[in-house]
């Protein structure tokens, strides 16, 4: 059997594949190559440059099947297609020394595809923030937490429910970061239009609102669902089965470390699920700074709203101004005016390090200096010698003495303190024995007042229309309220030294979800 010419090409060295998006007809090759990936996707091997130049989209479809076959000569020679003779179709000794080929993608140039789709999928993706894919990950803490029971938990469940809990988790945290970046860019009004953005605005804010809502009360479900399995000791055993079912279908020869090495990668997972809901070591966790991000988002786009306002009204904006001194300069009659609008504009005076005194600004009034004077070739100015010497008007003396602030600092400590065994107190005076009445909660002081205040707004944040029923998290991850609406029309009045509050009465169960062994900050 005879080589052919196509046969003996090997693989593309570098990235040759890639050339075609550099080239004077980039939009012609990426729809030809797209022709291949889509015949593929059919189970069509090969295709006829006839199959190709059907398949073009007319805008970039050349007049002459000439056009195509030298774009399909020219991808094969950067690799991206393998040419081979087409003998399916001679009849006639002089149909076999004619010049037919069949074409088909190399491997190489599927690559390229698959990487070009890609980079094209991410560039476009615009995110979102998922509050389902938070209900996923509790269910699946919750099923993590049923397994833990087990002495010797089942390997294929905990590393089926460990695999959902990280793919969740992974599309959550992708989808947030692409939905935050995109934002970004409508509130800067980047690749937006007026119109849209002003029709869009409106679901954008009932849509992070919703989701902020979300994120309050799963936030502190899924930060206290972690801290659970974390104080159990249990998490290691779990993380330990999954990684010696992944490593099971190790080769041979990596056996031995593909178990750590699956471990290392599940406790890696794990401390990065943690540090999104945990606020640990001095760092906020990634949640907190979401919904501080989110939250911010809203104001932001209410300024661009009354910006977008303004201008539609005929204010004054950056660009209107740019345009107004623009045609001031054109007025002005003269270098020497254009030059003080420059300075008046612009705030550029000279060197503050530079002393003028009256005789030498009466110098410069009798002659002028051009501002186009090299500083070599011009008048020197006169520098006070003090100045010149020590670099500084100032006269030099004794150092001021190091103030001691150790008196500072301990008012600071005893006030921290003071505020920590109040805020203690508090919480430890709103927590009830089971369910009760708003109105049997009593007098409060001010400091139990303000954090009962902070539950319930917690809590009426999460309260939608038809509900009866609400539990939220405070905002630490510390507490947990739980809020069911009466329906006998009572009223409940709690007393504080600076006044009654009153409201609708509600059954209500306050639970401190610190009780217990010492656990880390939530989020």
């Amino acid at each position: 059997m005879t080589a052919t010419a196509a046969d003996l090409v090997g693989e593309p060295e570098g990235f040759g594949p890639f050339a075609h998006l550099t080239v004077q007809n980039t939009a012609l090759y990426r729809q030809v190559m797209r022709a291949f990936v889509v015949a593929k996707e059919h189970f069509a091997v090969h295709l006829r440059p006839e199959d190709v130049h059907a398949a073009l989209p007319g805008e970039v479809r050349p007049g002459e099947l000439d056009g195509v076959v030298k774009a399909l000569d020219q991808l094969v020679a950067w690799g991206n297609l393998r040419a081979d003779p087409d003998t399916g179709r001679v009849t006639a000794v002089e149909d076999f020394y004619r010049k037919r080929f069949i074409y088909q993608l190399t491997r190489a140039g599927e690559a390229a595809e698959e990487a070009l789709a890609t980079y094209d999928e991410a560039l476009g993706r615009r995110g979102s923030l998922q509050a389902i894919a938070l209900h996923d990950i509790v269910t699946q803490l919750r099923a993590l937490l049923v397994l833990t029971a087990d002495e010797q938990p089942d390997p294929g469940k905990t590393h089926l429910a460990l695999d959902a809990l990280a793919s969740r988790f992974a599309a959550l945290a992708d989808n947030a970061r692409a939905f935050m970046g995109s934002l970004q860019r409508t509130i800067d009004l980047h690749e937006v239009e007026e119109a849209a953005f002003l029709a869009y605005k409106d679901r954008l804010i009932q849509y992070l609102e919703r989701f902020i809502q979300d994120l309050i009360t799963l936030g502190g479900r899924i930060a206290q669902l972690i801290l659970e399995l974390e104080d159990s000791g249990r998490i290691e055993v779990l993380l330990r089965a999954a990684a010696g079912r992944e490593a099971s279908d190790a080769a041979p020869e990596e056996s031995e470390h593909a178990a750590q090495a699956a471990y290392v990668h599940w406790a890696g997972r794990w401390d990065g699920l943690a540090a999104w809901f945990l606020t640990r070591n001095g760092r906020e966790s990634q949640a907190r700074l979401l919904r501080s991000r989110a939250l911010g988002a809203i104001p932001q786009m209410l300024a661009v709203v009354r910006a977008l306002g303004e201008r539609r009204a005929g204010r004054s904006d950056r660009s209107a101004d740019f345009r107004t001194l623009a045609r001031w300069f054109a007025e002005t009659p003269d270098d020497a005016s254009r030059h003080r609008l420059w300075r008046a504009a612009f705030g550029l005076y000279p060197a503050r390090h530079l002393t003028i005194d009256a005789d030498t600004l009466a110098a410069r009034a009798a002659a002028p200096v051009p501002a186009a004077t090299p500083w070599a070739t011009a008048e020197p100015l006169r520098i006070s010698p003090q100045l010149r010497r020590t670099g500084s008007y100032e006269r030099r003396g004794k150092p001021r003495r190091v103030e001691d602030r150790q008196e500072r600092r301990r008012h600071l400590a005893e006030v921290a303190a003071k505020q920590a065994a109040e805020t203690t107190a508090a919480r430890a005076r709103l927590v009830t024995d089971g369910t009760v009445r708003l109105s049997e909660l009593g007098e409060l002081d001010p400091a139990s007042f303000g954090y009962f205040l902070q539950l319930l707004g917690d809590a009426l944040a999460t309260w939608r229309p038809g509900m009866r029923h609400t539990v939220a998290t405070s905002n630490d991850g510390s507490m947990e309220i739980r809020l069911s609406a009466l329906a006998d029309g009572s009223t409940a009045q709690i007393h504080t030294p600076s006044g009654t509050f009153r409201g609708p009465d509600h059954l209500i169960e306050i639970v401190d979800l610190t009780d217990g062994p010492t656990r880390g900050a939530t989020d």
